[in-house]
């Protein structure tokens, strides 16, 4: 059988492979003996899914377990954003949520996460619990399942709906009407849980919004939901083509990533988006405290950080780390290049919903398009340019890569190395102040290959030489 191993985000799987209603069941079985064994069984569990195939199906089958283990299943009554269940968690004081979603993966898999009563992403202690529960109870008939009907009668199971005080509260935290003052604003939910959370605060305060895949749909429109500028190009020809759209805003498939576009049809790197929200943040909103990026984020934070005299922490990847840091108050906002945010006083969790609004408001209250802030900001603190490579590795490269990592050369592009971190993977830091960040994925023959540089061309040299290491 397939073994269960919970990754950055959870457990994921392909549907009908591993991702089974057994294997479902067990790992509901494990976080329910995970929940009782820390004191915590009577706070009840938040039960969420988004728009993929079988996610509400899904659901119940686990809350007629958590019945079963004699848990309070709180059941969310549609499809529903990873932020807005963070915000359930804390708001109802649950021991945690399970929630049915794979993120930004292709529309076969599926997946679990759970999410403790802290609100944030799992930490690995725990998710190290459940997978050893989980994989102990294979092939056993481990569960007891309560019939649903019987489960409502028993008040086991109660249906919710989390969207209003999720929207009250950010009310609170987005100026929006700033936002109403920006011109047409277009959004995109790539026919995720997004809808109604993205579009309709803004047309409740009078802002003009132009949509586009707004329905659920679990094929994604035949690509992954995720708001990249590859999977997206229908949405930035939109904003292209109407010289009214001031802005474009989209959300992955649960709603924890966020995508830019530009007024001209420009797509801007997550990255960037989190520098600029750092500086909007500090200066225009006197937000205090320190920030948080993981390892393979842009050190253009890090450039504004010390512009303001703010502390950076650098976390591995996984936004747990990062939310962890939320959950203490600690930072300003924390966030991941690929497109997780949150900041001070929100949920210790990525929430792209948020993020949106937060670049529309800086956008509206500065004057500026996105483009024309990020030109700004490489004048008082320099240009950053960062990329991203996936490598695949031959059997052979793949049984000798610990040991070449072990033998790094001392320098790249003819750029010695100044520092190495080993916070998560092998990060190289050049003399110029450019890097290299080695990833081996846990679960495929793939090294992600991550740089940095203050220029295009500067970066293409360094990525080639690190490229040519790992296949060399």
């Amino acid at each position: 059988m397939h073994r269960i191993a919970f990754g950055t985000s959870g457990w994921r799987g392909i549907l009908c492979e591993d991702f089974t209603f057994e294997n479902v069941k067990i790992v509901t079985q494990a976080i329910a003996d995970h929940v009782a064994s820390i004191g915590e069984k009577e706070k009840g569990i938040i039960v969420a899914y988004d728009t993929r195939f079988m996610g509400e199906r899904f659901a119940r089958e686990t809350a007629r377990v958590l019945a079963g283990a004699g848990i309070k299943a709180y059941i969310c009554r549609r499809d529903t954003p990873t932020p807005v269940v963070s915000f359930e968690i804390m708001r109802r004081k649950a021991a945690g949520a399970i929630n049915f979603t794979a993120s930004h993966n292709p529309p076969e898999y599926n997946g679990i996460k759970f999410s403790p009563s802290w609100g944030g992403p799992a930490l690995p202690e725990t998710t190290k619990d459940i997978e050893r529960r989980a994989n102990e109870m294979l092939g056993e008939l481990c569960y007891r399942e309560m019939p649903l009907d019987d489960a409502v009668r028993a008040g086991l199971v109660e249906e919710i709906d989390p969207r209003e005080p999720y929207l009250a509260d950010l009310e609170t935290k987005v100026d929006f009407a700033a936002i109403a003052s920006l011109g047409a604003i277009a959004v995109n939910v790539l026919y995720g849980t997004g809808r109604g959370y993205l579009d309709e605060p803004l047309l409740k305060h009078g802002a003009q919004v132009k949509t586009l895949n707004m329905h659920p749909d679990p094929y994604f429109g035949g690509f992954p939901p995720e708001p990249s500028e590859k999977y997206i190009q229908d949405f930035i020809g939109l904003v292209k083509s109407d010289p009214a759209v001031k802005l474009g805003i989209a959300t992955d498939g649960d709603a924890d990533r966020f995508g830019i576009v530009d007024e001209d049809g420009t797509f801007i790197e997550p990255n960037y988006i989190v520098a600029l929200l750092l500086d909007y943040l500090a200066r225009v909103r006197k937000m205090t405290g320190a920030v948080a990026r993981s390892v393979a984020t842009s050190h253009l934070i890090d450039a504004v950080a010390k512009k303001h005299g703010i502390e950076v922490i650098e976390t591995p990847v996984g936004f747990k780390y990062i939310g962890e840091l939320i959950s203490q108050d600690r930072i300003i906002i924390g966030g991941e290049e690929s497109a997780g945010l949150s900041i001070k006083g929100h949920v210790p969790e990525k929430d792209g919903i948020l993020a949106c609004f937060l670049v529309a408001e800086m956008v509206a209250r500065e004057g500026l398009p996105v483009k024309a802030l990020l030109e700004r900001l490489y004048g008082e603190v320099g240009k950053f340019v960062t990329k991203r490579e996936n490598i695949t590795l031959s059997p052979a490269l793949e049984a000798a890569y610990a040991d070449k990592q072990r033998q790094a050369p001392a320098e790249f592009a003819g750029l010695k190395v100044k520092e190495t971190v080993t916070v998560d993977g092998s990060k190289f830091i050049l003399e110029d102040g450019s890097w290299l960040l080695f990833r081996k994925s846990g679960t495929e023959p793939v090294v992600r290959l991550y740089g940095e540089a203050s220029g295009e061309e500067k970066l293409a040299a360094v990525m080639a030489a690190g490229k040519a290491f790992i296949l060399g």
